[in-house]
């Protein structure tokens, strides 16, 4: 399974290892909020968690990789692709160690996971979602050129929903 390398990150595959250092980051509720969960997730949902990301690889050839920032080597959090609830739609999902917030990190991240979904998988379209109080998130979208299109429901949440088409070669 691929890896990408950016300037700061490390885009890898999931390990056993990293459900200390992913169950840190899920069990702050700060951080939960803005994916919709109403309270943090148990050590138990987050192995659950890495289970499914690895089951998503197997089964489709892309996903969500863990993102290890290069210059202190922790794992920081998550960033990648998956299957719109209920939909052919392919979604980039990003998800942050509050430490590292505000750096470009989700940025840099969701660029090259979007890149690898163009020119790797050739994938034509894909799309994003945030809450709509998650300012943040919708910023990232919109610095990696996805346009706000709707309004939507999914994952039992309201959000705002964004894509970026691929480039006519």
């Amino acid at each position: 399974m691929p890896e990408i390398e950016t300037s700061r990150l490390r885009l890898r595959m999931f390990t056993p290892d990293d459900l200390d250092a992913l169950s840190d980051i899920t069990g702050d509720a700060e951080v939960m909020k803005h994916l919709g969960m109403s309270s943090p997730r148990t050590r138990e949902k987050t192995k659950n968690t890495i289970d499914a990301i690895l089951r998503h690889w197997d089964q489709h050839g892309f996903g969500i990789w863990a993102l290890e920032h290069k210059a202190d080597g922790r794992l920081i959090g998550w960033c990648g692709l998956q299957m719109l609830e209920k939909t052919p739609e392919v979604e980039v999902a990003y998800l942050l160690a509050r430490a590292y917030w505000n750096q470009g990190l989700a940025t840099e991240a969701a660029r090259a996971s979007i890149d690898y979904c163009f020119y790797k998988l050739k994938l034509d379209r894909v799309v994003a979602i945030a809450r709509p109080e998650n300012v943040g998130s919708y910023r990232v979208m919109e610095k990696v050129g996805m346009k706000y299109e709707r309004d939507a429901h999914y994952y039992n949440v309201d959000v705002v929903y964004y894509a970026i088409e691929r480039a006519a070669p």
